[in-house]
């Protein structure tokens, strides 16, 4: 059943149960895991590895490219296997022991860890485990849904596991586009110069000598939980594409736009989806995920090419899509987080990234990571590498959560991922905020008179008033005030119970 998945003869011998293949891990070691957002994940040795986790004293250090489906990390939080994590996640449970200080979580810009890895800074990477397609006559592994991390992990570590998932069809061999940038100070530019530019390999590079298992699985990837556009999503996307017509009947774009970024999550992804109804036309993505509306807009005829890192896709789509990969591949490539996500390449394509904001506050900086400034959520993700280096940086999100008991737009975030300087765009449903070339007091009235929800309007009029009054500056502030909000919400479970701000 797998023999025509392992092309080397030689390493047919090297396949073992999960069970064995997770005896190569060991108590200390630092494992290197495919996976990139709840796609190409190995599966079947992660599992295995809890539950031995579950009878002896095993803890590891783990990384990945992003986020795992199929509960592996909750199953391997729960088994206490996971000591330190890095460089995202976005499981509830390891959420958990991560906010209690069980698990330390070192959050990093997706472009970076491989990085560091390279350099030394990180690392050394004792095992990889790596989900392929096929193992080719000179040991190359083809990447399944997703390539992340895992060609570097592959590369550096010293031994490799791979898993061969028999659900996924060898024809997509040929998606993956793997190029891995040389050694610092003597790099080169990275060729690429368009997103359906191919400048790599199409399977990951590894010594055969070094692949010290193979493990067979059957078991398919996680869905996404993406919800369908929504009326106020769909007024976000409104927002945004208004804004776009209005850049290219100013000559600023054309009708084509640039290529588009748009990070993980319902509302990027509904928001997307919005440019279906619009006139714009052979649009292309440079991306690191490759959701819903991706394929959308391939099938409404929008979209020509997209390059991700990965493909994530809610149950319907993802049956569609992979089961019918040949009509979409050749407008599809996939590449290593660091190329989908480099500050080189976002800067030279020009990109419109959107991503999305858990708050913002009247002066541009955004969170998108903490909860009342401590607690974890799931990472900074990609957002960095594309908000700091993209042609429009665009942050969305709806005016308020928990029904209004919460002001997704506040006076000071209560965590910056995102300073003011790499903020140009901010949209809810209300209205879109165009920061650009705006100095802070005339930020803060765009913002709250475009952005913010009518029931929280008058505090943050109130607010901006009382700082010019009482403190003035480039930015002002009230100190004593300016995490009231935040901290009516801990106390009373509603920001709006804030009294009004001093100054």
């Amino acid at each position: 059943m797998y023999q025509d998945r392992i092309k080397p003869q030689s390493l047919w011998s090297k396949v073992v149960t999960p069970e064995e293949a997770a005896l190569h891990i060991h108590d200390g070691m630092t494992v290197g895991m495919s996976g990139f957002t709840r796609a190409g994940e190995a599966k079947a040795v992660p599992l295995a590895l809890a539950e031995r986790g579950r009878r002896e004293d095993i803890k590891i250090t783990l990384m990945t490219g992003a986020s795992l489906g199929n509960d592996l990390d909750k199953t391997l939080s729960e088994a206490h296997v996971i000591a330190r994590r890095l460089p995202f996640q976005s499981d509830p449970a390891l959420r958990k022991r991560i906010n209690a200080g069980e698990v330390l979580f070192i959050d990093q810009h997706l472009s970076e860890t491989v990085e560091m890895l390279r350099s030394r800074q990180l690392g050394p990477v004792d095992v990889a485990i790596v989900e392929a397609v096929m193992i080719k006559e000179d040991g190359s592994i083809v990447p399944t849904t997703s390539v992340g991390n895992s060609a570097t992990f592959a590369m550096l570590a010293e031994k490799v596991i791979v898993e061969i998932n028999l659900t996924l069809s060898p024809v997509m061999e040929g998606l993956h586009d793997i190029y891995i940038p040389t050694r610092r100070p003597f790099r080169g530019p990275i060729p690429i110069t368009a997103p359906q530019d191919r400048v790599g390999l199409p399977s990951i590079p590894v010594d055969p000598s070094r692949i010290a298992a193979i493990v067979i699985s059957a078991k398919q990837d996680s869905c996404a939980s993406i919800q369908p556009p929504d009326a106020e999503t769909r007024q976000i996307a409104g927002h945004l594409t208004e804004f776009l017509e209005n850049e290219v009947a100013r000559g600023r774009l054309g009708l084509s736009l640039a290529p588009l970024q748009a990070g993980i999550g319902s509302i990027a992804n509904a928001v997307l989806h919005g440019f279906i109804d619009t006139g714009f036309h052979d649009l292309t993505m440079y991306s690191e995920v490759l959701q819903d509306s991706t394929f959308d807009l391939f099938d409404a005829g929008k979209l020509v090419f997209a390059s991700g890192s990965s493909i994530t896709l809610s149950p319907d789509r993802h049956a569609a899509v992979l089961g019918d990969l040949g009509r979409y591949k050749t407008r599809l490539v996939l590449r290593p987080q660091e190329i989908s996500n480099h500050p080189e390449v976002i800067r030279r394509l020009g990109l419109i990234a959107i991503n999305t904001a858990l708050e913002a506050d009247i002066y541009g900086n955004v969170n998108s990571t903490h909860v009342l400034g401590s607690q974890m959520m799931n990472g900074i993700g990609g957002s960095g590498d594309f908000a700091r280096n993209a042609y429009l940086s665009v942050f969305v999100t709806k005016s308020t959560a928990k029904g209004g008991a919460i002001s997704s737009i506040v006076p000071f975030v209560s965590h910056v991922d995102h300073s003011e300087h790499d903020v140009d765009l901010i949209v809810t449903e209300q209205g879109l905020a165009d920061l650009r070339g705006l100095a802070p007091r005339e930020r803060a009235r765009v913002v709250i008179e475009t952005c913010v929800h009518p029931q929280y309007r008058d505090y943050l009029r109130d607010y901006v008033r009382g700082a010019e009054r009482a403190v003035g500056g480039q930015t002002p502030h009230l100190l004593d005030h300016a995490f009231d909000l935040h901290r009516a919400f801990r106390d009373h479970g509603d920001m709006r119970k804030a009294g009004k701000p001093a100054g």
